[in-house]
């Protein structure tokens, strides 16, 4: 079970010895998570992008009519998909999660070039060396950056999109100046260097979430903090708090000419509903939903809700 590819990421290589051990010294709960978590590993690849080691997860048919390419968000990994994965996969619906570098199982830039302009052409090598045509984007977070990036200077043939927790923030210079500082204070200085997962979730569940999340899933939310370069958490929350990424948000978004479902959460308190409403407002092709009791990590609070959402977009957009 979780065979190793032959070409793989030292990070993969030690997590999966984690796995291992777990599986056969840890009670019974934590080794049918492990024995879960290694069964997805059967279907992890690496390819080579921007000279690094790219870590994707590719599931479903490999003649689905449809595929959905996932990407995730700031400081987050390609597991928090996996119970949307899931529920695609078992609708006939091929997926693909990729890790960008410097998260996951994906190798670190060792020249610490962490830009949206970098992650969009990675993301652009990767489509076309796995082939994928005519495909759909579930993005959260910071994934809808990338994705709009994405679309906006490269040749695609995306279908539709559902980007998940994502607005427009209203910004200035104080704000654009303070909340780098704060943010990396907050994720590198404080979160990073905890070695237990409590804390981190107690401070998950006052601030991010709105539901009690299964303890597997708030281990995959902690999982993703030791991954990430601390030098990508530092470079993207200054980009997506610069004015200049701010300002040019609403030109992106109305440049999009393709169907975009805006999810929100009623109580996301980082992307607010009415900052979500105020993106799908300027597409011509937006949609919006706003799910209740729901705060900014969806896939993990609600995955059902995430996945059937996913679901019934790509069907109506097939």
């Amino acid at each position: 079970m979780g065979n190793m590819p032959s070409l793989c990421s030292q990070k993969f290589r030690n997590y999966r010895e984690k796995l291992l051990v777990q599986l056969q010294s840890q009670p019974t709960g934590q080794q049918h998570e492990a024995e879960y978590t290694l069964g997805l590993m059967e279907n992890s690849h690496f390819i080579e992008v921007g000279g690094l080691l790219h870590h994707y997860h590719d599931s479903g048919p490999r003649d689905a009519k449809e595929t959905v390419l996932l990407i995730h968000g700031w400081d987050c990994w390609w597991m928090w998909w996996h119970h949307v994965i899931r529920a695609l996969n078992e609708h006939g619906i091929r997926t693909v999660s990729y890790d960008m570098k410097g998260h996951g199982w994906s190798e670190n830039d060792p020249s610490n070039n962490y830009h949206i302009d970098h992650f969009a052409r990675d993301l652009d090598e990767l489509v076309t060396k796995l082939e994928l045509k005519n495909f759909h984007i579930g993005a959260f977070s910071f994934g809808p950056f990338v994705a709009l990036d994405y679309l906006y200077k490269y040749q695609n043939s995306v279908k539709s999109m559902v980007f998940f927790n994502f607005g427009y923030l209203p910004n200035n210079k104080f704000i654009s100046d303070l909340a780098p500082a704060t943010l990396n204070f907050v994720f590198n200085n404080m979160m990073r260097k905890l070695t237990w997962w409590l804390p981190a979730y107690i401070f998950a569940r006052l601030v991010l979430s709105k539901n009690t999340i299964l303890k597997h899933d708030i281990l995959i939310g902690f999982e993703s903090l030791g991954f990430c370069a601390s030098e990508a958490i530092e470079q993207t929350t200054r980009q997506i708090t610069a004015l200049e990424t701010t300002t040019m948000l609403p030109q992106m978004v109305s440049s999009v000419k393709i169907p975009i479902l805006f999810v929100a959460g009623d109580g996301d308190a980082i992307m607010t509903p009415e900052n979500t409403r105020k993106l799908k407002d300027l597409s011509s092709t937006g949609s919006y939903v706003c799910v209740p009791n729901c705060g900014h990590l969806i896939t993990l609070e609600l995955p059902e809700t995430a996945g059937e959402l996913v679901l019934q977009h790509v069907m109506k957009h097939s």
